[in-house]
């Protein structure tokens, strides 16, 4: 009879383990904003031979901006795509790279609509959720696609499509920093033979691939919170060449941290002011929180950073350790001395010193921190008078906030 009862418990709680179900939808809230950091770690190879090792980020800001009659969210987004190879310098730093803007809607199970003048983002309709509970163990699929920018390498003006169908697995939940998410496994496989839409002379003819995802899902937001992937793409060309991409990604989101609020401004300018920094403000910009240093002292003609500036910087750095959540941009800017290329080149070596030493202090690490050189092209004073070309001689550090 005690046999019995065990064994009675024993199928119980196995049914009730495999019927445990959940529904996946989701939600959106006017004015709700967030922040995804995706790093992506890419082998490129042409005709089988390593070309080179890259590291990627994309940096992406999220906003809901309404609710439409259908209960579709109305999402501004805006994407920032920096590469860097590691064949070379493994320690070369992120610039600024390549920004998107991109306007749609996504309804509660996850389906897009989005018109054809937008590039981003790339994986489109996933993760997509049936109208129904889950089960834990339970497997469904749909439709998606991914979109790619090929306009520079091979001419096509418009986003270049490449359907699949996404097969899910949903693994039960787990916990993570004391807080419940839900494990959802999609995978997808390509192949596409696409028509020669192409301008140039060199187009692809085929694309086949797979990717692997591990989702975590937070089902109290409606939303992902990270996600883990191992992926495949190679392109075969008309000209027989083949091209192949292989590697990791992975992403968390993250909730935005203003900075541009007055009393964060206020604080920010009473901590240089307290500090004693000179030839130092600081302003609220549209990208986050700018701190204006001009004036900034190299060796001559030189990338190579002045003592005193380094004391400047390590006062500056103790400021940023104050939002450890906020990437930072650093930008170079330069008097109009010499050649538009020469400015331009100097202003980039430049923000990548500042940068360098803003990491060596402890900062940021090198994943949030950006770079990016702008010459001679936005003077704040003067080029004729050696007082107007020292406020032109400047650095600004941006904590980002969008």
């Amino acid at each position: 009879m005690k046999k019995s009862i065990v064994s009675f418990f024993l199928v119980l709680s196995v049914f009730c383990v495999y019927s445990y179900a959940e529904k996946f939808e989701f939600q959106y809230h006017e004015g709700d904003s967030y922040r995804i950091l995706s790093t992506v770690h890419e082998d490129v190879l042409v005709n089988g031979k390593v070309n080179h090792k890259a590291e990627i980020i994309n940096r992406i800001s999220y906003k809901v901006t309404g609710i439409d009659e259908e209960g579709r969210g109305i999402n501004e987004a805006h994407f920032m795509t920096s590469e860097r190879s590691l064949k070379n310098d493994s320690n070369s730093l992120y610039t600024w790279g390549e920004e998107y803007e991109s306007i749609f809607t996504r309804d509660k199970f996850g389906v897009y609509t989005i018109s054809d003048e937008y590039f981003m983002p790339v994986v489109r309709d996933v993760p997509i959720f049936p109208d129904k509970d889950i089960k834990v163990g339970e497997k469904w699929s749909y439709e998606g696609h991914e979109v790619h920018d090929l306009r520079n390498s091979f001419g096509i003006e418009k986003p270049f499509k490449v359907p699949f169908t996404a097969n899910y697995t949903y693994y039960g939940d787990t916990k993570k920093d004391g807080k419940k998410y839900h494990i959802i496994k999609a995978s997808y496989t390509l192949y596409y033979d696409s028509p020669s839409t192409s301008k140039s002379d060199f187009y692809p003819v085929s694309t086949m691939g797979f990717s692997d995802q591990t989702i975590l899902w937070d089902n109290e937001r409606g939303m992902i919170q990270s996600y883990n992937e191992k992926f495949r793409i190679q392109m075969e060309t008309n000209t027989g060449d083949v091209l192949l991409f292989k590697g990791t990604a992975s992403a968390e989101v993250q909730d935005i941290v203003v900075v541009r609020d007055e009393k964060t401004l206020e604080k920010v300018k009473e901590h240089i002011s307290d500090l004693g920094i000179q030839n130092t403000d600081v302003k609220a910009t549209d990208k986050g929180l700018t701190i204006n240093i001009e004036n900034i002292n190299f060796k001559a003609d030189s990338d190579i950073l002045e003592d005193s500036e380094k004391a400047k910087l390590q006062q500056i750095a103790e400021i940023l350790k104050a939002f450890p959540f906020n990437d930072i941009l650093v930008e170079g800017h330069t008097a109009l001395v010499g050649t538009e290329e020469s400015c331009q080149e100097l202003s980039e070596k430049r923000a990548n010193a500042v940068a360098a030493y803003l990491i060596e202090t402890g900062a940021k690490d090198r994943l949030h921190i950006f770079t990016k050189g702008l010459g001679a092209s936005k003077p704040i004073a003067s080029n004729s008078t050696n007082e107007g070309m020292a406020k032109n001689r400047r650095v600004e550090i941006t904590i980002m906030e969008e």
